[in-house]
């Protein structure tokens, strides 16, 4: 048998299928990540996840991006979707709870209570507070809210570091390169380099509501199956017990 011929005969390398594409808030990292496991331990493909602010994935999705489900920290960027007709109709579902709290770093703790006028601005003293960008991401927007509803935004306004996500605020903080930042309890949770110094009343910002939605550009076979398991109860599971909410 010639090379040529020896070459055609060898059987071909079989490529691990890829599971659908999930664009995912960046506050789910951990959560998703053990959910897409869980899904490829029944024997499924696993899930490609790629986790970002919502408000970027959003633009990216707007701007042709493919991908097949995605879920967002907030109601306003999946109706931005929705209002460009990027979502699959009938598929959209409120599919997590959570809650905003106040933490700093590990090494340098400190007490405050939070309630209407709360010095928050005497506890940053020269340090400064990190926060996701407030005009865009939905940590940053729940965040504004609170402390705009709670009375103190004028007043730490100017100490605000604006990071492009809600785990890049939590890293300044756990790295000591902000003296407080505002997270969402399940990012609190994720390091030990960060305490939780309160949190914020419900009553202080809109609710805290993570929506799931197939995108109108999806094609992938599991793509749907998927965001069932999710829902399922089985799914839900894995995300409360990384303290999430479920609906």
């Amino acid at each position: 048998m010639g090379a040529l011929s020896a070459f055609a005969a060898a059987p071909a390398i079989a490529q691990p299928a890829k599971g659908p594409l999930v664009l995912a808030a960046a506050s789910l990292q951990e959560s998703l990540t053990a959910a897409a496991d869980a899904w490829a331990a029944k024997g499924n493909p696993r899930p490609v996840l790629s986790f970002a602010a919502s408000s970027v994935l959003a633009r990216q999705i707007d701007a042709g991006a493919p991908a097949d489900l995605f879920i967002s920290a907030d109601e306003q960027w999946m109706d931005y979707l929705a209002g460009r007709q990027l979502i699959a109709p009938g598929t959209r579902t409120n599919f997590l709870t959570n809650t905003l709290v106040l933490v700093a770093p590990t090494s340098q703790p400190f007490k405050l209570a939070i309630t209407p006028g709360f010095a928050l601005a005497a506890a940053l003293g020269s340090g400064r507070l990190a926060m996701a960008d407030p005009d865009a991401v939905p940590a940053g927007k729940y965040g504004k809210a609170a402390l705009t509803s709670l009375g103190v935004w004028s007043s730490v306004e100017s100490k605000v570091v604006r990071a492009e996500n809600v785990r890049a605020a939590l890293l300044l903080v756990a790295r000591d390169e902000a003296a407080a930042g505002i997270v969402y309890a399940t990012d609190a949770r994720a390091t030990t380099d960060v305490v939780v110094v309160g949190s914020f009343p419900a009553t202080s910002h809109a609710p805290i509501v993570y929506p799931l939605a197939q995108l109108a550009s999806s094609r992938h076979r599991d793509a749907a199956a998927f965001r069932t398991f999710l829902l399922s109860p089985a799914g839900q599971q894995v995300f409360a017990r990384y303290g999430f909410g479920t609906q």
